[in-house]
């Protein structure tokens, strides 16, 4: 075939792979310099501390505070005051100390131990608890603690938390609860835990649409992005399907068909049907696509449809009339149309005689259908479903095409929900395409 399917080796680092990517960058959090003693100030009330925790509390401070400040010195004396601190109020000021006293020196352990502190005294402002509970989930994700990271997240959205963060490209953007869902999936993700990941993914997706809510495209893009990189073929048609249903356009449609393709080991008349919907979106996206869908067709088998197919793409710009192969295949299939017409009327009498049979009803259905005459196309693919031995799931496909083709699109939706087995997921798409075009 002209358009080689990706194989293994080859399929991650594709275009069309890397197109369906959500931009991602690093993440940073500004560490709270103001002493935690301090941050009471919004409060009405006047903190409480125990005659133990004074007792504890001012050598450390005495230390941080001296003319030459001795970080050390304090350091050795923060168990004694952890010991000391058992009221809300003092866990919120031992934890405020040690974080301090851990960005000053560096000490990752003793920075966490404070923001954990902080966070179990429960007396936190709203976004001092959101600020710290994303530090906590960085924390945790540096030291591989999933379980524990995705709980400081799910704080943070429990919050409402947003921050400003710089992308690896320089600009700004802020990010929100939306964005902290995604990367609770990362974290199952940078595991190579994809299966978790996407379930979480498909959880909150789930819970979006059953609210009658907007499924933020990000959570789509990436679940899509990790199945088909990774081969997760059971579940990159669902991310597919879920793009081009939510945010349809000429690029999505025409990556939709190509993903699909790639991540299926479909026969030919299976990548026929689903490169026809390629035709009707008018998004090929690629060359090749369609120089597979004209090889696929076969001039001597549906000239009338190469003839179309080639017109329209370069029509649209996608195919060059000169290259040799499209040149050869338009110069034969276009010699064979007007002999192939001339046929139409007996092979449209034979299928409607009693005693016609399946392989004429089929045939004459595809000629029809390639001839874009769809109402005698519905007309004999309608008669061989009742027939014995009919392969159901390919004439209920085309069926579907022919419905759509007529402007029928109640009917075709219905129809493509019938299709099981291999053409489901080829089925869906044209029903997610005709759904858009009937409300259009």
């Amino acid at each position: 075939m002209i358009f080689t399917r990706q194989n293994n080796a080859s399929r991650s680092a594709s275009a069309v792979a890397l197109a369906l990517i959500a931009a991602t960058g690093t993440l940073g959090i500004t560490a709270i310099a103001e002493p935690a003693h301090a941050q009471n100030k919004e409060e009405e009330r006047k903190p409480e501390y125990s005659k133990e925790f004074i007792a504890a509390y001012q050598p450390v401070d005495a230390a941080l505070k001296a003319e030459t400040s001795d970080p050390a010195a304090a350091k050795a004396l923060i168990p004694a005051l952890v010991a000391a601190s058992q009221s809300a109020d003092e866990k919120r000021a031992t934890g405020g100390v040690m974080l301090n006293l851990g960005n000053e020196t560096d000490d990752a352990g003793l920075r966490l131990q404070g923001i954990e502190m902080m966070l179990d005294s429960g007396i936190l402002e709203p976004n001092l608890e959101g600020q710290l509970s994303f530090a906590a989930y960085q924390a945790y994700r540096d030291q591989n603690n999933i379980a524990a990271a995705r709980t400081a997240l799910e704080r943070a959205i429990a919050v409402n938390h947003t921050f400003e963060a710089t992308m690896t490209d320089g600009s700004q953007r802020t990010f929100g609860a939306d964005d902290m869902r995604t990367m609770i999936a990362d974290l199952y993700f940078d595991q190579e835990n994809y299966a978790e990941g996407l379930n979480y993914l498909s959880t909150q997706i789930d819970e979006r649409r059953s609210a009658g809510e907007k499924i933020p495209e990000s959570w789509i893009r990436k679940g899509l992005s990790v199945a088909y990189e990774n081969e997760i073929n059971d579940q990159t048609p669902k991310y597919v399907a879920l793009l081009a249903e939510n945010y349809p356009s000429d690029v999505v449609w025409g990556d939709a068909v190509i993903v699909t393709l790639n991540a299926n080991n479909y026969q030919n008349p299976e990548v026929l049907d689903l490169l026809r919907l390629s035709r009707r979106t008018k998004a090929y996206n690629d060359a090749r696509v369609l120089s597979e869908y004209v090889e696929i067709l076969d001039p001597r088998r549906y000239p009338g449809e190469v003839v179309s197919v080639i017109d329209e793409g370069s029509a649209l710009g996608v195919v060059d009339k000169s290259d040799p192969f499209i040149a050869e295949t338009r110069r034969e299939a276009a010699g064979r149309v007007e002999t192939d017409r001339a046929d139409l009327p007996s092979l449209a009498a034979d299928a409607r005689s009693s005693g016609a049979t399946l392989k004429t009803l089929v045939v004459a259905g595809d000629t029809f259908l390639s001839y874009d005459q769809p109402g005698e196309a519905e007309e004999f693919y309608t008669k061989a479903l009742g027939m014995t031995g009919v392969e159901t799931p390919l004439i209920l496909t085309r069926l579907g095409i022919a419905q759509y083709d007529q402007g029928k699109y109640a009917e075709a939706i219905e129809t493509f929900k019938k299709v099981e087995g291999a053409r489901k997921d080829i089925a869906n798409l044209w029903a997610i395409y005709t759904a858009q075009k009937a409300g259009a």
